[in-house]
């Protein structure tokens, strides 16, 4: 028996590499889009908190990069983490993406913990709110727009809406704040995230 040597990692997380490991998993454009959207609002908050924006980057495009092979609360994201693992990746990677899932048995104690499970089902409930509008972009979606949203329980009926409201508390802001958090930061990316849609200044006219 063939016994398969660990793929060293260096000191410092690489997008690149993480990206390269998502692309292989994962071939669903709508999973890779929401990678971005999770890691766009990730590293806006880790500049807010003055943290490692690039490592934090890093675990949000991971968290779900194992979802696509193993969609089973048996399997997600314990198959990605042990891949993590065995790739040399840092344990307080592992356990970041392990906290992310409520049924995980890992309690969310770290600033990232806490922002990467607020920003997972905020970034995809966002991104639906965003592709609702008339033009189908997040540059001219506000907060209101989605707090109203989340009160409509047949919208993105599968996000738990006691999600975004713990997600919020446990980072400390009101969650209209953090829902426009969570905008600014996605806008960044509208591009990359095909959230521009047809959007121009011209609309708001």
């Amino acid at each position: 028996m063939t016994v398969e040597s660990p793929v060293s990692m260096p000191d410092t997380l690489s997008r690149d590499d993480a990206w390269a490991l998502l692309t292989e998993w994962t071939q669903s454009e709508s999973l890779r889009k929401h990678a971005l959207a999770v890691e766009a609002a990730v590293r806006g908050y880790a500049r807010q908190f003055g943290e490692d924006e690039d490592a934090w980057g890093v675990v949000a495009l991971l968290h779900d990069f194992d979802y696509e092979r193993y969609p089973t609360p048996e399997n997600h994201p314990f198959r990605g983490c042990e891949e993590l693992q065995r790739r040399g990746y840092p344990e307080w990677v592992t356990r970041a993406i392990l906290s992310h899932a409520e049924y995980s048995g890992v309690t969310r104690e770290s600033r990232l913990e806490k922002t990467l499970f607020a920003c997972d089902e905020m970034a995809g409930f966002v991104t639906a709110a965003a592709l609702v509008r008339p033009t189908k972009s997040i540059l001219d979606l506000e907060a209101p727009s989605v707090i109203k949203r989340m009160k409509d329980k047949a919208f993105a009926r599968n996000v738990p809406r006691d999600h975004l409201k713990i997600g919020a508390e446990e980072l400390g802001l009101p969650l209209e704040t953090h829902v426009a958090y969570v905008i600014a930061f996605m806008r960044e990316r509208a591009d990359a995230l095909g959230l521009r849609g047809t959007f121009t200044p011209s609309n708001l006219v």
